[in-house]
């Protein structure tokens, strides 16, 4: 029988060293027979010996060696392999006792006198005492070291075979770094796992350069800790962004791993939860407390730097002093300086020095782009303090006399591998003469040599730069040109990498001392054709070049795509591939060389390791010209006001203004480094008494324009007069609450805005405001007076003095007039008689400050200048027959009753208002009874600020048969509780429902009212709003939600949709609340429906009760918290109604996915109306919409993440028909999955193609369909090559079966390649290939030619089962073998070594077995036995090496055979000792007798017998009760109990005594005593009722615990008996 071996145990010292050990016994044997030959064949046998046997040495002792070369006792096999120990051999033979040669004598003699004259010698006269042994102990000393060395290698070959990774080989990276990106300041950690043996050394190197962690302490620090290492960098600064390297190295080999850090650093903001590089407390500009040391920084910026001026090409520079108090030399201050609030570093320009005292910001090279406001910013631990000034930098000579300026801000817009587009700003100076155009040049980063890139001036400000070499870095600058020359180099710009802008979004940050780029590549996934491009535009055309936009396909798996950009001219279908040779990774593409006036169309196809794509959508075809333009100059530029040193321009676009003085033709631009967006530009410091002329210019990105027409001369310092004072006032009329005052207007002044009216207490001096704004009108009814209250309003007895406030007069509407005088107001109804939902009392108003308002008390006009000197006080006119009945017409709008009898010398109040109701105010009661038919449209307010109200309402129930177009708002005041004159607010209808009223009046109360417009006309108003206040909301929490809309309802869920709040608050609304209530509930029954606050408009409520009607309400919240409710929607029955559907998603046969939904109950006007997310899809981008009859589809363009959402369905003018359907991811993969099987249809398979081989070596590639019809067809497909039937092939199609055959004969090196079956059904299709190459093929191939040869071989006699052996249990060797195909004339002859082998018995073929015994195998029976069969048909051969290896295995067997038979191990007592012996039923003289002596099992049992040994100890030992304890104790109240009990263990046991599971503590009453570490005792004196219980004691020490319990029951001795008191 062989075995397969271990691998650790071919290369053990000890491998088979059982056997090894019977060559060692023989060994042994022959040296007792033939001592005189011991030398020769000791050398001979010994490379043999695998093990030695060490209990033989019980013979006589020996003479010890001569000195000679130190022995070895290691066995070597043929291969110097070492293989085991030999020990010598000693027998108490006088042959062998006198076995050495005389040679060997005469050596051993010389040494001796050598060692004994080296020592004579060294130790002088030295006597030396020799210790003589007798050769036996010599010889057990050396076997002792021997064993003990064996056992001790033994000892770690086993451990070793136990840890298999312990084995020596070369470090491995089970785990290796990974690359971080960190922010300044935070701490990264770079750690790996390492295998090898021996135990690896771990080095760490940045950038090539091993890492020291001590010589930066505490900047990194390493550790190792079982085979993880870790690198860890603290507070990283940019400096730590590098690429990292470990590397690993023992005696088998070295390897390394890497990992790149990249530090980032923050710009703008600081986002809060990473860590900050500098205090919080910066940003909000206060001092905060250090918090280091409990030092605070005081900072004082001394000898400030002022406005600067520079001159382009000089270097500028300035700064401040810094004194920070206390000075500690450890803490340093750190030093920013912004440039128009940007951070700026040092650069090539910008140069910035800190001494310890002084900071200093050097200009090098002046350019125009430095021109800005420089601020100083100085940080401590304690806050920060800083300092501003502004830099002008004028503008330098040209080379040439009218030459233009630099261009400015050279930058690249856009980079690419094969291009760069370049962008500039026009220069501030043009030199007189408009700029011809421009030139562009490029530098490569490190090079000094500039190329011009254009070779004629590009007219527009950017230029596509063409011709670059890819992964190389370049810097670019322009020059400016007009008809005088060129102007001076812009500065240059930053460096720009020529390359793709997927790899720039890749590419690892190169630390500033290497120029390395490191690009992270994707690991190779398995991928799929990517999909279609979407959404390809132009975005960009212009005579040059043609910049193409898309986005990448949804289908495009998880490896990256990269894209073709093809083209055609308009009106042909001849597509170009534009990037033939390399395709673009990213979704832009600039075309150049385009043939300029032509019209072009453009698709995208995209590709992967999959294939090509699908083409795009084209684009629409595109006119190769100039889309973006230089604008045109503006419209009418007019200097609308000017002071001493100031005028202010408008015009009608935007600009670049350019001034010049009068009489000259030098235009100098004003603002000449930012262009103002605004039609509006004041300039200052204009020279005094100089006329000036301007004119504007437009620009955009391609240029600037031609300028307008410039203005006529304005001469500064021609200032406005103040206006004089207004003639001669009169009031002239007055009601209860209102007097109507006229004036006469102001003469002679210029640009007149408007006048202020002031009133006074008749007998006071004191004047007050009664308008906040200025109006050109002269007549003013004043209605805000009360003769309760004295200021502002007018009490009896007062005049009011001055002009009113706005044209118009819309301050008094309820005043009756007639042609004999002014009525009066009628007296406040009740609530229940008046229209108004609310009367409201007239508030006291408060004005502001900031009045124009002469302090002498005055009134006054006011023009643009300042503002007009006071009119002189007019006596008051009487109030009737001063005006005719068309002025006091024209002057109110609403009559009441005539009064006429009011004549008086002054103005005063009547005394008590009219109770009488005019017939306005009738004829609104009966409007009011009309309109109650409409019932309430919910008019909220939604904002409120100083001067307007936001305002939202509810969709009219009745619509009128036609959509709404929209809506019209009308306010009007209420003043004392009675409301004024309704006013329109809005002159065009508003479509939405809610409306910003502006132009109010502050703490003014108002009213509203809506009307809704359609084809039909304007229906009739709502009824008016609750009374609101004009005034500034405050609060912190958002306003209310509103527009709230139902749609979806079922019976048992709706969905509810709202508008955000037009009031956010202090914050910004981050959630919203909804609430629900049954319709007929009570108000506290509100009840919230999510807990969580939501960030959508929408709401799904769901377990709705079937039948119920519900109201619901949405409030919305901030940081501040939850504001106020909406107003509740109508009441809405949760019911599914009739005939109501679903949205259904659709995939058709062509693979479009839609979505299909039908209304039943459509009216001629309704219309489906689309949303995603509830968003209304008016036209959507990503879908086509179709409507056709009571059906509606929304068909997706080409589906993708992006169209991920909630769709719904909304039908207008029915009764809510709507509803929805979510798209997630899941269904999106799904839908897609379908799609792509619609569209492209496979034949299904049962198996792919796989290859077999039949009997003769042939071939047969077959596959199953599942299913195929009659029609169906199948291409053989070899190397993309057609085979068909022929001599090679053979094909076979069974439609019925789906089976599909080809057969090939053999296989021939021509024949390695792919196999391909292409099946084609009407329009479903599939394939299966088959690669044969390599390996593959060749093993194939192999089987084949043997398959076919093995058929030719059995045509004759032939072996069924080669020649093998077996061992018997006799102990005999049996050879034996099976044949078949036999014939009487077959011959069988059996070999060994070539010589043939007589045979006594006739071969039988029977059985079909033929057989060969040996009975006592040898050595000399080892060799190669062959058996053949032949006859006239053919040969067959089977052979069986029994030699070397193969003999050993043979005898292995027949060794285990004789040890099976072996008897069980017997002892004998002798005089010399214990004899062990067995006797076994055969022997073989090559069999080898090893002894072992079982160590493990005598340290297993004695570890067991110190277990039980600890086990009886503990148990003897440890602590118990022996006794002593009742169970239960019955005394008499008023005795003394004692008990006393035994305690055993060693150690002493701790004694605790418990009652009632309580610990209990010895005193007067319980004493508790242990004594002689052996008796506990307990006594209880004058025992009570109350010592009634359990008790317990408890013993315990190392070895355990016990306790023993007891019962204690006291009885009273007056008590019947039976009745004993006892514990329970």
């Amino acid at each position: 029988m062989s075995g397969s071996i271990p691998f650790y145990q071919k290369h053990h010292r000890h491998y088979d060293r059982g056997y090894r050990s019977r060559e060692t016994e023989s060994a042994i044997s022959q040296y007792q027979q033939s001592s005189n030959t011991y030398s020769s064949h000791s050398s001979k046998s010994t490379k043999g010996i695998r093990a030695a046997t060490y209990t033989a040495l019980d013979e006589g002792g020996l003479s010890p060696l001569p000195k000679r070369a130190k022995p070895t006792y290691l066995a070597m096999d043929k291969e110097n392999q070492i293989i085991g120990y030999v020990v010598p051999i000693f027998r108490g033979s006088h042959e062998f006792e006198s076995g050495l040669s005389d040679t060997e004598e005469a050596r051993a003699k010389e040494s001796a006198g050598y060692l004994a004259r080296r020592d004579l010698f060294a130790r002088g006269m030295e006597s030396e005492r020799v210790e003589h042994k007798s050769r036996r102990t010599v010889v057990r000393e050396s076997a002792e070291r021997i064993s003990l060395s064996k056992r001790i290698h033994e000892n770690e070959e086993y451990h070793k075979r136990l840890n298999e990774d312990s084995l020596m080989h070369t470090p491995e990276f089970v785990i290796k770094p990974r690359s971080h990106t960190v922010w300044e300041k935070q701490c990264v950690r770079l750690h790996c796992t390492i295998s090898g043996w021996p135990e690896p050394r771990v080095v760490w190197y940045k950038n090539n350069v091993s890492i020291d962690p001590m010589a930066k302490p505490g900047k990194y620090k390493v550790e190792s800790s079982y085979s993880v290492h870790a690198l860890e960098i603290n507070k990283c600064d940019f400096d730590d962004t590098a690429q990292y390297r470990v590397s690993a190295m023992n005696s088998k080999g070295e390897t390394s791993a890497f990992a790149s850090v990249v530090v980032k650093r923050f710009k703008g903001e600081v986002d809060e939860s990473l860590p900050s590089p500098r205090l919080q407390s910066r940003k909000f500009g206060f001092q905060a407390p250090c918090l280091e040391y409990g030092v605070k920084f005081e900072t004082h910026i001394v000898e400030k730097f002022g406005v600067s001026f520079g001159l382009e090409g000089e270097t500028l520079s300035f700064g401040c002093s810094v004194i920070i108090y206390p000075s500690l030399q450890r803490f340093q201050p750190e030093i920013e300086w912004y440039r128009d609030d940007k951070l700026l570093v040092p650069s090539k320009w910008v140069q910035m020095h800190w001494s310890g005292d002084r900071a200093t910001l050097t200009l090098s090279h002046l350019n125009k782009e430095d021109e800005g406001l420089y601020t100083l910013r100085v940080i401590t631990k304690s806050g920060f303090e800083t300092h501003s000034a502004y830099v002008f930098v004028r503008d330098g000579d040209a080379e040439v006399a009218g030459a233009p300026g630099a261009p400015l801000d050279v930058h690249s817009l856009d980079a690419n591998k094969d291009y760069v587009i370049i962008s500039w700003k026009q220069p501030a100076v043009d030199g007189g003469s408009p700029i011809l155009g421009y030139f562009v040049d490029r530098c490569e980063v490190g090079m000094t040599h500039w190329a011009q890139c254009n070779d004629t001036p590009v007219k527009f400000a950017r230029f596509p730069v063409t011709g670059l070499v890819e992964g190389r870095s370049y810097v670019f600058r322009v020059r400016a040109v007009n008809k005088a020359g060129m102007s001076h180099p812009s500065r240059v710009s930053e460096p720009v990498d020529a390359m793709d802008p997927a790899d720039r979004t890749r590419k690892g940050t190169s630390a500033p001392w290497t120029g390395q780029i490191i690009v992270t590549e994707e690991e190779p996934v398995e991928g799929v054709v990517p999909g279609r491009p979407c959404d390809l535009s132009v975005i960009e055309a212009t005579k040059n070049y043609v910049v193409l936009s898309w986005k990448p396909p949804g289908d495009k798996g998880h490896e990256g795509v990269m894209y073709y950009v093809e083209k055609c001219v308009s009106g042909t279908d001849s597509w170009q591939r534009v990037n033939t040779e390399i395709p673009v990774k990213s979704p832009r593409f600039a075309l150049f060389d385009l043939a300029e006036g032509k019209s072009y169309r453009f698709r995208v196809r995209c590709c992967n390791s999959a294939g090509v794509g699908e083409p795009s959508e084209p684009t629409e075809a595109t006119t190769v010209g100039d889309k973006l333009d230089i604008p045109s100059a503006p419209g009418r530029v007019v200097p609308t006001r000017n002071t001493d040193t100031s005028v202010v321009v408008s015009w009608e676009a935007w600009p670049k203004l350019v001034a010049c003085v009068s009489g000259t033709d030098s235009w100098q631009r004003v603002n000449t480094e930012i262009p103002v967006k605004s039609p509006r530009f004041a300039l200052f410091d204009l020279a005094e008494g100089k006329s000036y002329r301007f004119r504007v210019r437009c620009c955009n990105s391609a240029g600037v324009g031609e300028p307008s027409e410039p203005t006529e001369a304005t001469t500064v310092g021609d200032k406005l007069d103040i206006p004089s004072a207004p003639g001669r006032v009169v009031p002239t009329r007055n009601t209860d609450t209102s007097v109507v005052v006229s004036w006469e207007a102001s003469r002679d002044v210029k640009e007149l805005v408007g006048y202020y009216i002031e009133s006074s207490i008749a007998g006071s001096n004191t004047w007050e405001p009664c308008n906040n704004k200025p109006v050109k009108g002269t007549r003013r009814i004043q209605s805000e007076f009360d003769y309760k209250t004295s200021s502002p309003a007018l009490p009896r007895g007062g005049i009011l003095h001055g002009v009113c406030l706005e044209s118009g007069g819309n301050g008094v509407e309820l005043t009756q007039h007639s042609s004999c005088g002014v009525g009066r107001h009628a007296a406040p109804h009740s609530p229940a008689d008046t229209p108004l939902t609310h009367i409201a009392n007239v508030s006291e108003r408060v004005e502001g400050g900031g009045q124009n308002t002469d302090h002498k008390g005055h009134p006054t006009a006011l023009n643009e200048g300042k503002q007009g000197k006071s009119a002189s006080q007019q006596e008051p006119e009487p109030a009737c027959g001063q005006e005719t009945a068309k002025q006091v017409a024209n002057s109110c709008t609403e009559l009441l009753e005539p009064n006429c009898s009011q004549k008086e010398s002054a103005t005063e109040l009547p005394d008590s208002r009219k109770s009488s109701v005019n017939a306005s105010l009738e004829q609104e009661k009966a409007g009011e009874r009309e309109r109650g038919r409409r019932g309430s449209d919910g008019i909220t307010v939604l904002e409120c600020v100083r001067d307007a109200m936001v305002l939202a309402w509810k969709q009219p129930t009745f619509i009128g048969g036609a959509d709404i177009t929209g809506y019209f708002v009308d306010y009007r005041e209420v003043i004392g509780g009675v409301p004024g004159k309704w006013h329109e607010a809005n002159i065009k209808s508003v479509s939405e429902r809610a409306y910003r009223v502006s132009e109010l009046k502050e703490n003014m109360l108002y009213q509203f009212q809506v009307r809704a417009a359609n084809m039909a006309g304007v229906g009739i108003p709502s009824l008016p709003s609750e009374t609101f206040k004009c005034e500034e909301w405050t609060i912190a929490v958002p306003g209310p939600p509103h527009d709230l809309q139902v749609q979806e309802v079922r019976k048992d869920s709706l969905v509810l949709l709202w508008k955000p709040p037009v009031y956010q608050g202090r914050d910004a609304v981050n959630g919203y609340y909804i609430d629900i209530k049954e319709a007929d509930a009570d108000f506290e029954m509100w009840r919230g429906v999510n807990e969580k606050a939501t960030d959508k408009t929408f709401k799904k409520i769901k377990d709705l009760k079937e039948g119920e009607s519900y109201v619901f309400r949405v409030r919305a919240q901030n940081k501040a918290g939850v504001g106020k409710a909406s107003d509740p929607t109508e009441p809405v029955e949760a019911v599914t109604k009739p005939g109501t559907a679903e949205i259904v998603v659709n995939v058709d046969d062509d693979g479009v996915i839609s979505l299909n939904f039908e209304c039943s109950n459509l009216t001629a006007d309704s219309k489906f109306v689309w949303s995603k997310n509830y968003m209304e899809m008016t036209e959507p981008e990503r879908m086509t919409l179709e409507t056709k009859g009571n059906k509606s589809k929304a068909i997706f363009k080409t589906p993708s993440e992006e169209d991920l959402g909630i769709y719904s369905c909304f039908v207008t003018h029915t009764d809510g028909a709507s509803a929805s359907y979510t798209l997630s991811e899941e269904t999106l993969k799904e839908l897609l999955k379908i799609s792509h099987d619609h569209k492209f249809p496979i034949i299904p398979l049962k198996t792919e193609l796989a290859v077999e081989l039949l009997e003769k070596g042939r071939v047969r590639f077959w596959l199953q369909a599942e299913k195929i019809s009659a029609n169906g067809k199948v291409e053989y497909v070899f190397n993309d090559n057609v085979v068909h039937q022929g001599e090679k092939y053979k094909m076979n199609f069974d439609k019925n079966t789906g089976t599909i055959e080809m057969f090939m004969e053999s296989l021939g090196k021509e024949d390695e390649g792919t196999f391909t079956f292409q099946l084609q059904d009407g329009k479903a299709t599939n394939q299966s290939s088959l690669v044969l190459i390599g390996d593959v093929f060749k093993q194939l191939q192999k089987e084949s030619e043997f398959q076919k040869k093995e058929w030719i071989r059995k045509q004759g006699p032939h072996f069924v089962e080669y020649l093998g052996y077996e061992v018997t249990p006799e102990c005999c060797v049996r050879l034996k073998c099976k044949v078949a195909n036999m014939k009487k004339d077959s011959v069988a002859l059996w070999y060994k070594d070539g010589r043939e082998i007589k045979v006594n018995e006739k071969l039988d073929f029977s059985e079909g077995v033929l057989t060969l015994e040996i009975a006592q195998i040898s050595k000399k029976d080892a060799g190669i036995y062959e058996v053949v069969l032949k006859d006239d048909r053919g040969k067959d051969t089977s052979t069986l090496n029994l030699t070397d290896q193969g003999f050993k295995d043979l005898m292995n067997q027949v060794f285990s055979v004789i040890a099976n038979s072996s008897t069980p191990l017997k002892i004998q007592s002798t005089e010399e000792g214990i004899r062990l012996y067995t006797f076994v039923s055969y022997y073989n003289d090559e069999l080898h007798v090893t002894w072992h002596h079982n160590c493990y099992s005598f340290d297993d049992a004695y570890a067991e017998f110190q277990r039980l040994k600890a086990a009886a100890t503990a148990e003897r030992n440890r602590a118990r009760v022996a006794g002593g304890l009742p169970d239960v104790v019955t005394i008499q109240e008023g005795k003394s109990l004692n008990l006393t009990c035994n305690i055993w263990g060693d150690p002493v046991p701790e004694v605790t005594w418990l009652k009632n599971e309580r610990e209990m503590v010895s005193n007067d009453h319980y004493i508790l005593k242990f004594e002689s570490g052996k008796f506990a005792s307990f006594t209880i004196t004058s025992v009570s009722t109350s010592d009634s219980g359990k008790y317990s004691i408890l013993v315990k020490n190392k070895y355990g615990t016990e306790s023993g319990d007891f019962t204690v029951s006291v009885f009273i001795p007056d008590e019947e008996p039976g009745r004993v008191r006892t514990w329970c």
